[in-house]
């Protein structure tokens, strides 16, 4: 998971429709920049537009099952469709 936030601008990010080395490019309608996780890297890096070589960071993120979670936080709630 990263930041959408940058220069105090919240971006909204999305799939690009492009693929580089099987992960997806994404882009933020806002500025038009492209964005890509960089080998090595912690976060987002600018690949192309406004933000070209700026970084969105990363949040700590774990994986995991449901159930697993459930265990060590039996109050988590979601949302479900019916």
């Amino acid at each position: 998971m990263y930041s959408r936030e940058i220069d105090g601008e919240i971006l909204t990010l999305a799939a690009s429709g492009w693929t580089y080395r099987n992960t997806f490019v994404l882009y933020d309608f806002e500025t038009e920049t492209l964005w890509y996780h960089l080998n090595g890297t912690d976060g987002l890096t600018g690949i192309a537009g406004t933000y070209a070589d700026s970084v969105l960071s990363e949040y700590p993120s774990l994986f995991t099952r449901w159930s697993t979670w459930l265990v060590d936080n039996p109050t988590s709630k979601f949302l479900r469709q019916d």
